[in-house]
């Protein structure tokens, strides 16, 4: 599939795909005899991870090497998972602030209608 299809059903846009192409984030990305690039399924599901994984916060540091330990195969699932288990952690970690921010403002909200009453 083109670069158009590849970046509407992933998410991300035209130019971060190739940005993450020329960073070496997307392996395997073939050619057609055009010089246009044509995205296979694979290509576009590694897409959506990284998609996620950045609007989740990832950093782009930790991102490469994610990327990296992938490019060198199935010997690499082990770090890859800690990798994601940490990530994880992160996220469990910023869902918590969230609902504490949360529950203040509620709190504040609840000061103001009983103020305006």
């Amino acid at each position: 599939m083109r670069i158009s299809e590849a970046a509407s059903r992933s998410g991300l846009k035209i130019d971060t795909i190739r940005y993450y192409e020329a960073e070496g984030l997307v392996p395997d990305v073939a050619r057609g005899t055009d010089g246009q690039r044509c995205f296979s399924k694979e290509n576009v599901d590694w897409l959506t991870l990284l998609y996620w994984l950045r609007e989740t916060g990832m950093p782009m540091k930790v991102l490469r090497q994610f990327a990296a330990l992938y490019a060198q195969g199935d010997s690499t699932i082990p770090d890859r998972k800690h990798i994601l288990s940490a990530h994880s952690k992160l996220l469990a970690k910023r869902r918590d602030d969230l609902d504490r921010c949360d529950a203040i403002l509620a709190r504040k909200l609840e000061i103001y209608e009983e103020y305006l009453r």
